[in-house]
C-alpha cells in the first residue's frame, strides 16, 4: 500500500491521530541556515513519517519530490519544494529517501523529470514547459540525476515542448527513454502519476494504455471511483519483463525499521525545527 504522506498541504493521515509535520520548504530555510542541520532534520523528519505509516501496514510513500520551482511557476509545488537550487533539492531528497527506508517504507521520486517550471496545476489541466533543453538539462533534469539509484519514481503530467511538444512525459516514449532512462539514469520501479487528474486526455482506458506503452512500469489511479478503477485495471496486464524486474528490485530494497527512541526522536525533531541547531 502507498500514500502521499509528504506534510504541510500534502499529508493524507494528520492530526488529531498522526502528528502534522512541516512542509518541504521549511528543511530547505533550515538547510541555509545549516546544512548539517537542514539534512538532519530532513531524514529524521521522513523517519518519524515512516514510524507512523510503517505499523499500518503502509509500505510506500510518495516521497521525495527533487522538483525545482521558478519564479511564476503555479502554486501546486510551492512550499512543497526544498528548494531552488539542484543541488540542494537532491541532497535534501536524498535525506528523505534515507529516513523512509531507515524505517521500512520505500520511497517514490517525484515528479520526474520535474513539476518545477509548470505554470499550470496538472490535476486541472496540462501544463506546458517551453524551456530549452540545456536549461532543463542543467536546473529541473540535474535534482534528479543523484536520486537516480532511488527504486520507485512517478512520472510529471508535463509537456517539454523542446523535446515532445505533444505528449507530457507520463505518455512520452522520448521523455521516459531519453531523459528519465537515458540522461536522469533512472532504472527504478517507474509509475505513473495519478491518471484521473485533468492534464491528461481521453478515457481512462486510454490514458492506461497510452502511460504503459511510453514506457511506465504501472499506472497509479487515486480517486477511489469504481468505475474508473475498473477501466484502468483492466488495461493493466500483469507485470512481466523488465517491468517485473523493476517491481522485484524494488519490493527487495524493504528492511526491518531500525530502532528508534520515538519521544526522543520526536523531541529532537522539534528540536531541530526550533532552529536549536545541534539538537
Amino acid at each position: 500500500m502507498l500514500v502521499d504522506q509528504e506534510g504541510g498541504r500534502v499529508q493524507r493521515l494528520g492530526p488529531p491521530e498522526w502528528p502534522a509535520y512541516p512542509p518541504g520548504a521549511a528543511y530547505g530555510r533550515l538547510y541555509d541556515h545549516d546544512p548539517a542541520a537542514g539534512l538532519a532534520a530532513a531524514r529524521l523528519g521522513a523517519r518519524l513519517i515512516a514510524s507512523d505509516l510503517h505499523p499500518l501496514g503502509i509500505g510506500v510513500d510518495c516521497l521525495p519530490l527533487a522538483d525545482v520551482p521558478v519564479h511564476n511557476a503555479d502554486a501546486v509545488i510551492g512550499d512543497r519544494a526544498y528548494g531552488e537550487t539542484p543541488d540542494k533539492v537532491a541532497a535534501i531528497a536524498a535525506a528523505i529517501a534515507e529516513g523512509l527506508e531507515a524505517g521500512g517504507v520505500l520511497p517514490v521520486l517525484k515528479h520526474i523529470p520535474g513539476h518545477g517550471r509548470a505554470t499550470a496545476d496538472s490535476h486541472e489541466r496540462l501544463p506546458i514547459v517551453n524551456a530549452d533543453r540545456a536549461t532543463l538539462d542543467r536546473s529541473d533534469f540535474a535534482a534528479f540525476r543523484p536520486l537516480a539509484g532511488l527504486p520507485m519514481a512517478m512520472t510529471a503530467h508535463v509537456v517539454f515542448a523542446a523535446i515532445d511538444p505533444v505528449c507530457p512525459a507520463t505518455t512520452s516514449a522520448t521523455m521516459i527513454r531519453d531523459v528519465i532512462r537515458g540522461f536522469i539514469g533512472f532504472d527504478g520501479l517507474l509509475m505513473s502519476d495519478d491518471v484521473s487528474m485533468g492534464a491528461l486526455n481521453g478515457s481512462l482506458a486510454d490514458r492506461t494504455r497510452a502511460s504503459l506503452a511510453a514506457g511506465c512500469d504501472v499506472v497509479l489511479h487515486c480517486n477511489g471511483k469504481l468505475a474508473e478503477m475498473q477501466a484502468v485495471a483492466t488495461e493493466a496486464p500483469v507485470l512481466a519483463g523488465e517491468a517485473l524486474r523493476r517491481a522485484d528490485a524494488a519490493l527487495g530494497r524493504r528492511r526491518k525499521p531500525e530502532a528508534l527512541d520515538l519521544p526522543a526522536a520526536r523531541a529532537q525533531f522539534a528540536a531541530l525545527m526550533a532552529g536549536r541547531v545541534g539538537a
